[in-house]
């Protein structure tokens, strides 16, 4: 009798971090254990090689015929991709419309540096025996600090002793330095989470033990942290952060901007007495590699970053943190769309921890989540230390006479001066980088503008160049005008921050000016140099966009001058007024937050304008009662749903011909609208041409499946692309 065939080993579904739909099929390696869900693994792809993840579920059986490659190595000493974590990719994919694969990606974003030893780097320390050198400050300098701090390496024992690289390469020449290897993944300084922090108010005590006691209870649950400016809710949520380090756990910050990151940091490691990690894109290389290790490894305790660091492969998570959850660089517009804020919420509810959306102005749809009670409130509603919220008041453009080529008001003129004579700090705020945002003909009326997008160019007269800001095309200022041939006729259309910078130095030339924008503010670093040089009063008048909203602290800082309060509220976008409300309560929110009282004055030419009439009645609630009551009437978010769905390409008929194939696909139903196609505000941007089509649906709608039924009934031309946005944010 013949014996039964032995069975063939099941084949595994691995996902590889690249933008593919699903996991591929791949036999066991051979001789080894059968790696389980979650084990980073090497599998072999066309003509080469690529890591991936072992998934769950079954993979399907192949056709009769067909053979399987094998897994060529399991890298079990990593750590695996947890269920929870799995969960969330899968998740998020399916929501988002985007593929799996590039959804790992996030999560894995250099996944060779996790297998291997590290790289090592050369590190310096005090020869046992010092030969004889002739003397010198340079070197003894260079001595003495590898004596005090062993192991640096050769650049940073030169820049620690403030000499040059070749001085201590000379002590290496003679002996006095001996060279060693090691692991280059340095250790820091770990947080201590009984570390004494600052004295609470009764109120910020309250709201940090609610905080606590939710890190603690091991479960998920989202928080809104919701204080006014000044209220210290980043002191209270470093109390959860406290509690996630004495249960052994890691923390994840999110901050909206890079730029704000060193400044965190340096408090961190005040109130801890240690380091926490950064992430974000301007981390090197080499950096990057060491920070994922230490956080797979559990390493690295806690961990502050843009967005991106939400989808890291934590050892551990505990805590997830929000900061400034309004804010709108939270939202991911190009490749992987998503809102960072959101699917914290969705990572926190995989893990089974809590979730905490700090903001001074929560979004809409944070505050009726609220309402709904499926987030808890905890408010901090007074400043810190007895100080007061800033007297708000508008100024009517359209009453003060101004010359056109001026921008600062007679009567802002006047609260300067006042401001700057009783020794105090004045703040100017104008959402516009550069010297211009229009630069026209005056011959003509040709306006500058960028060959790639149909946007102006900016003037930046600091850098004498023209820029984009979309798609950073620059180029200098043409000598003559490119329509009518006529020479030095160019005329700057509009205030950016340069050129209020220069106004404000001709009104007040004994002060001192300072400007603060992301494109001047260079690196984080650059932020705390400018932060240090206003609290040593260095600066009487600070020029800023709305990188100066973002929680920074300024005892003498009494006077906020917001230069064009109507910057916002123009054009179709429905969080237009929502928007404008959070930024300018942020900006004013810079003004009396020590002892002396603050005011704010909106320069505004339609003061009337329910955001700005409300703010200087002081009246938040009412205006977002308004805001949320116009919004339910509508059916638009948080009240229903949208997606937009963007056509673009470098062959206009082609997007237009796309557009209308998807309208004539578009579903139908009482609950759901489609609007256009259309061509989009920015209707060419970066060569392509655009059209936006947009789905408006009721609550109950689910938005992921019928686009996904919708459009796999629309084949796109060549060279046509379609991305999808569910829950948009921008209208552009």
């Amino acid at each position: 009798m013949a014996s039964p065939p032995i069975p063939s080993p099941p084949l595994l579904r691995v996902l590889l971090p690249l933008p593919l739909g699903q996991p591929l099929s791949y036999a066991p390696p051979a001789n080894q254990p059968l790696p389980q869900p979650g084990m980073l693994v090497r599998v072999p792809l066309g003509n080469r090689e690529s890591l991936g993840v072992v998934w769950d579920g079954t993979a399907e059986a192949l056709a009769p015929g067909k053979t399987a490659k094998a897994i060529q190595a399991v890298f079990a000493e990593v750590q695996p991709l947890e269920p929870a974590l799995r969960g969330f990719i899968d998740w998020m994919a399916e929501y988002t419309l985007n593929p799996p694969g590039a959804v790992l990606r996030m999560c894995l974003p250099m996944p060779d540096a996790l297998i291997g030893p590290p790289p090592s780097r050369t590190v310096l320390d005090m020869a046992a025996t010092l030969p004889e050198l002739r003397p010198s400050a340079a070197r003894q300098r260079v001595l003495s600090m590898a004596r005090e701090r062993p192991g640096l390496s050769q650049a940073e024992l030169a820049e620690a002793a403030s000499v040059t690289p070749a001085v201590v390469r000379g002590l290496v020449t003679a002996g006095a330095l001996v060279q060693r290897a090691v692991a280059s993944d340095h250790r820091q300084p770990e947080p201590e989470g009984d570390a004494p922090g600052p004295q609470l108010s009764e109120g910020q005590r309250a709201a940090a033990e609610q905080l606590s006691a939710a890190v603690a209870a091991r479960e998920y649950n989202v928080l809104l942290l919701e204080g006014v400016t000044g209220a210290g809710k980043t002191e209270v949520y470093f109390e959860a952060v406290a509690e996630a380090l004495r249960l052994g756990r890691q923390s994840l910050v999110l901050i909206p901007e890079i730029a704000l990151t060193q400044a965190w940091l340096d408090r961190f490691e005040r109130r801890f007495a240690g380091q926490a990690w950064a992430w974000h894109s301007e981390l090197s290389p080499g950096r990057r590699g060491e920070t994922l290790r230490a956080i797979a490894a559990g390493r690295a305790r806690v961990v502050v970053g843009a967005r991106s660091a939400l989808f890291l492969p934590y050892a551990d998570l505990g805590l997830i943190v929000v900061d400034e959850e309004h804010d709108a660089s939270y939202k991911q517009e190009e490749g992987a769309i998503y809102n960072a804020r959101d699917m914290a919420v969705v990572r926190a509810k995989h893990q089974g921890i809590p979730v905490i959306l700090a903001s001074a102005t929560p979004s809409l749809e944070t505050l009726q989540n609220v309402k709904r009670g499926r987030y808890r409130h905890v408010p901090l509603p007074e400043r810190h230390g007895g100080a007061s919220l800033p007297d708000i008041a508008a100024i009517d453009m359209r009453k003060q006479g101004i010359s056109r080529q001026r921008f600062i008001s007679p009567a802002l003129q006047m609260a300067m001066t006042e401001t700057l004579a009783q020794g105090e700090q004045a703040m100017l705020f104008l959402n516009r980088r550069g010297y211009a945002p229009l630069t026209l003909c005056g011959a003509c009326g040709h306006r500058l503008q960028c060959p790639n997008c149909s946007a102006w160019l900016v003037e930046h007269r600091g850098r004498g160049r023209l820029l984009c800001h979309h798609c950073g095309f620059q180029a200098r200022q043409p000598d003559a005008c490119p329509s009518c041939g006529e020479a030095d006729r160019f005329k700057p259309c509009g205030p950016g921050v340069e050129r209020l910078a220069e106004e404000a130095a001709e009104l007040f030339p004994e002060a001192r000016v300072a400007v603060m924008a992301s494109d001047t503010m260079t690196t984080p670093r650059h932020i705390v140099e400018l932060l240090d040089r206003v609290a040593r009063r260095e600066v009487d008048i600070l020029i800023g966009t709305q990188i100066v909203a973002k929680g920074h602290h300024f005892p003498l800082l009494t006077l906020v001058g917001v230069i064009d309060a109507d910057l916002g509220l123009a054009g179709g976008d429905p969080r237009a007024s929502e928007r404008t409300w959070q930024l300018l309560t942020q900006v004013a929110g810079r003004a009396g937050r020590a002892e002396r009282p603050g005011r704010v004055l909106l320069q505004s030419f339609m003061p009337e304008h329910p955001v700005l009439a409300a703010m200087a009645r002081g009246d938040a609630q009412g205006f977002l009662a308004a805001e949320l009551d116009e919004r339910r009437r509508a059916g638009m978010p948080p009240f229903g749903r949208l997606a937009a769905l963007i056509v673009s390409g470098p062959d206009q008929a082609r997007v237009t011909q796309a557009g209308r194939d998807l309208a004539r696909r578009a579903p139908q139903g009482s609950d759901l609208r489609v609007l256009g196609p259309a061509p989009a505000p920015l209707n060419f941007l970066r060569g392509r041409h655009r059209e936006r089509l947009l789905l408006k649906a009721e609550r109950g709608v689910d938005v992921p499946a019928l686009l996904r039924v919708w459009l796999s009934q629309v084949a796109l031309p060549s060279g046509v692309k379609l991305s999808v946005d569910v829950d948009p944010y921008s209208f552009l």
